[in-house]
């Protein structure tokens, strides 16, 4: 854990038992709000093997499956602007 026991440096097991302090719970600084609203969800299915791929490097990214599709998208339509 660094110096400033920041949870960007701990491992998950270091998250639980930090966040599992009740004075690790309590809101810092003020709310963070969306950038923008988010649309209505947009169902998509991916083959089963696919779909593992994607939730193996979503949770290396440490994301939601959502969020890292999302992501990528973002990074695809980048490329071709």
């Amino acid at each position: 854990m660094s110096a400033d026991n920041s949870p960007k440096q701990m491992t998950p097991e270091q998250e639980y038992a930090f966040y599992a302090d009740p004075r690790n719970q309590e809101p810092q600084g003020p709310p963070r709000r969306r950038k923008r609203p988010l649309s209505t969800p947009v169902p998509v299915r991916f083959p089963a093997d696919l779909l593992e791929e994607v939730k193996r490097a979503a949770e290396a990214d440490d994301r939601s499956v959502s969020a890292w599709i999302g992501r990528a998208v973002e990074h695809e339509l980048s490329r071709s602007a």
